[in-house]
Formats: structure tokens, C-alpha cells, sequence
């Protein structure tokens, strides 16, 4: 299976969290994970990073930002170059999903957790 490296934006510690469990997921998948949030932290043995780190090959990222929150990051996820971009429920987005494909980037409406139980990711 193809590792995937991915960076999962809006990554937290709070194992109530759908990104919490989308590392341990990724991880247990033994793709390379990422993960920036709004506060440091751990999860996995995977640092939690508050700054746009620079990041290189992002195959994709997964959004856990509510989409008034993507703003600040669309120039930052466009510089990154990743292959697809998946909304998570919730996190949906017309304009950042046009700027993506604008940018030869796949958008893609779906649950990271779905995709890694079915096989899809």
C-alpha cells in the first residue's frame, strides 16, 4: 500500500475529536502524519505544531477547520502542493475547493476515518 504523507489541520488532543482519532487512524495505516492545531500537544508520538511549519511532498491534507478557519491557512495549503485536499464533514467549502482545483489540487468531500476502514484513502 502507498504511504500517504498527510497533514491533518486542525489536529487536537481531545480523543472526542475526529482528528484525534484521524492520526491514531493514519498512523496505525502507517502513512506520515503531520498535524497542526491551536494548541501544541501529542497525540500518537505525532507533535502537535501551532505554526505554519513548512512541510514538503503533502500527498494530502485532511481539514478539521471549520471553514470560517480555513481562511487563514488558503495561501499556506496552496504552497504545500498536496494531490488532494479532503473536507471532512462539516468542513465543506466552495471557495477553498475552486482555489484547489484552480491550483491542480483534488477536492474531495469526504470522512478520512470512512476512507481508511473502506479501503479508499
Amino acid at each position: 500500500m502507498e504511504k500517504k504523507k498527510t497533514l491533518v489541520l486542525g489536529a487536537s488532543e481531545n480523543p472526542a475529536r475526529y482528528s484525534y482519532l484521524a492520526i491514531n487512524r493514519l498512523k496505525n495505516n502507517h502513512h506520515p502524519v503531520v498535524a497542526i492545531g491551536k494548541k501544541k500537544g501529542m497525540v500518537a508520538g505525532i507533535i502537535i505544531e501551532t505554526e505554519k511549519i513548512p512541510v514538503t511532498e503533502i500527498d494530502t491534507i485532511t481539514l478539521y477547520l471549520s471553514p470560517q478557519h480555513q481562511k487563514e491557512y488558503y495561501d499556506y495549503i496552496i504552497s504545500l502542493h498536496p494531490k488532494r485536499i479532503i473536507f471532512n464533514p462539516g468542513t465543506e467549502n466552495d471557495e477553498l475547493a475552486e482555489l484547489a482545483v484552480k491550483n491542480n489540487i483534488v477536492p474531495r468531500e469526504a470522512c478520512t476515518l470512512v476512507m481508511l476502514s473502506t479501503g479508499q484513502y
